[in-house]
């Protein structure tokens, strides 16, 4: 897919909408509502291309509890998917991840996000180009902060050392960033449509 390669003027982005385009939903692996954090869970935000693969990838980690998908990092509240490809939202396709702490960190998470996409792309991940396919993590707190901030760090050298070029995910706090879902149709999308798009971006560059 093909979409802006500039972010908008925030001034001149769309208006959006007063309230969320995704009422409940049952999640089709886990069996609850994406919008529940379960017991136990802490939520990340990871923005890595195309979010129907991406979700995927995410929900069969081993301790991951649940996941959703949206839109996050740019200025229209409450965007369709229409909206977020015309380039003119800033947004950037979201995996929201809930996951047990005790079972998988923050940082196993945020090691497989930065080897299972090529974060040297700037406003592209492979054939689909846009804005909306922009890496950026958006953290939770100080500690996932941190952790993003090191492992960028080691990510850059890794990258750098294979012979690409330099890294552009952005890390940014999720508090002054809101995740607005996606409709129900692109939830799980791979679930309902097994033979759907999933691009697989993995360079090869381990991180850990």
């Amino acid at each position: 897919m093909f979409g802006s390669s500039k972010l908008v003027d925030p001034r001149v982005a769309l208006p959006g909408r007063p309230d969320p385009v995704l009422g409940p939903c049952r999640h089709e692996v886990f069996g609850i509502d994406v919008h529940d954090v379960p017991a136990g869970s802490e939520v990340a935000y990871f923005a890595l291309g195309c979010f129907w693969g991406e979700e995927k990838l995410f929900w069969s980690t081993p301790g991951v509890t649940n996941t959703a998908v949206g839109y996050m990092g740019g200025d229209t509240p409450n965007p369709t998917y229409r909206e977020v490809c015309t380039g003119r939202t800033n947004h950037t396709e979201t995996v929201r991840v809930c996951f047990d702490p005790a079972r998988v960190s923050y940082e196993a998470l945020v090691r497989q996000f930065f080897e299972q996409h090529d974060p040297t792309q700037g406003m592209r991940q492979g054939n689909d180009v846009g804005t909306q396919y922009r890496s950026a993590l958006f953290c939770t707190s100080d500690a996932q902060a941190a952790t993003a901030e090191a492992l960028r760090a080691v990510a850059r050298q890794r990258y750098a050392a294979a012979g690409f070029g330099a890294v552009t995910t952005t890390i940014e706090p999720a508090a002054s960033r809101p995740f607005y879902w996606a409709e129900d149709y692109h939830q799980q999308y791979l679930i309902k449509n097994p033979g759907g798009y999933c691009p697989i971006h993995a360079t090869g560059v381990a991180c850990g």
